[in-house]
């Protein structure tokens, strides 16, 4: 395969791709599907995501309908990204065969709970949260990233014994723990600001133990859940190499207001917000490429946006992905000058927009 007169960060150029991975980058003589000039970015990996057009990861099913609905919208691999529920409701979500789907790629699950804060749990149903347990954690199978709260019972011992990424969220953890935490091995913070102490001046919690520990924070870029002042100031802060742009997308994605479940809560979405009884804002109705766009808006560049959304989620989960670069796997969107999706390439296959 290859993709001719290709718009890679302002300079035209052509893309040959072999057995899945890009093979060259340059004036390529052969003919080729001509892209006249269109932009192309590596393909947006989200990490945390629950749901879309109706489904959602708990439903443990329909996990093809969503890739293939997320390749229509940018995102080229993903971490189902499951609710504190039942242990044995989610081991049987996770405990499957992830089918190869004719869309984004399933990489494993991003475990979000049960092993939490209840004085901040959001959305997440406090009748199942609990303390870590090491050895039910193993007998649950794809889990790439699993996000807790370290205040909580056991989870220290658990952060040192875990062999999944470990990200902080849904956590009352004050500087020093968050230390901890990130000595023992956690790697990045979950929908920074969200379900966490604020920053204060002499109380800087989780987000100053993240600046001074040097790891990641992931990032609701939705112009929703967090000012866009405080968008720049992550940016600005954290870089392109360590800010990591999320959807926390729900089943309302993609969809229109009503009402719908989350988490086996009953959800509102209105005005495209999606909260709780209680007033909760649970999770978002924004595809990743949304959030890449709000980003740009705000004022980030144009190739950081996209970096935050491709290249560093991809290093933080030890991918060979996220790069427009030889060698890279050819996980591809094109899209036009306002970054609305033209086509995906993933697998040396075409997937084109369709209606949402």
């Amino acid at each position: 395969m290859i993709l001719k007169n290709c718009n890679i960060n302002g300079e035209i150029k052509d893309i040959r791709i072999e057995n899945g991975k890009i093979r060259e980058i340059g004036q390529i003589s052969e003919h080729g599907k001509d892209l006249n000039g269109a932009k192309v970015f590596p393909g947006l990996i989200d990490i945390h995501t629950h749901g879309c057009i109706g489904y959602d990861t708990m439903d443990g099913s329909r996990l093809t309908e969503m890739s293939e609905y997320l390749a229509r919208n940018g995102v080229t691999s993903w971490l189902p990204t499951t609710m504190t529920m039942e242990m044995d409701t989610i081991k049987s979500v996770v405990n499957i065969d992830i089918p190869k789907t004719n869309g984004a790629e399933i990489l494993g699950f991003h475990m979000e709970g049960p092993y939490i804060s209840r004085n901040r749990r959001g959305a997440q149903n406090a009748a199942y949260i609990k303390a870590p347990d090491i050895d039910e954690f193993r007998s649950l199978r794809n889990i790439k990233m699993v996000t807790l709260a370290p205040e909580q019972y056991k989870c220290m011992s658990f952060i040192k014994e875990c062999d999944a990424i470990v990200s902080i969220g849904h956590t009352d953890a004050d500087y020093n723990c968050t230390m901890q935490a990130i000595e023992l091995g956690a790697k990045c913070l979950t929908h920074t600001f969200n379900a966490m102490p604020p920053m204060y001046h002499r109380a800087p919690g989780p987000i100053g133990a993240a600046i001074d520990g040097d790891i990641c924070v992931q990032v609701i870029c939705d112009g929703l859940h967090i000012h866009k002042s405080m968008i720049k100031m992550l940016y600005r802060t954290f870089g392109r190499d360590r800010m990591i742009l999320i959807s926390d997308s729900m089943r309302a994605t993609g969809l229109n207001d009503g009402e719908y479940e989350f988490g086996g809560q009953r959800i509102t979405v209105k005005r495209s917000v999606a909260r709780t009884p209680d007033g909760a804002i649970a999770g978002s109705t924004s595809t990743l490429l949304q959030c890449v766009r709000k980003a740009i808006e705000f004022g980030i560049p144009e190739k950081d946006a996209f970096d935050m959304a491709s290249k560093t989620p991809a290093e933080l989960l030890g991918l060979n992905k996220g790069k427009l670069e030889q060698g890279y796997d050819a996980d591809i969107i094109v899209t036009d000058e306002n970054y609305n999706i033209i086509m995906t390439v993933i697998d040396e296959k075409y997937i084109l927009k369709g209606s949402e």
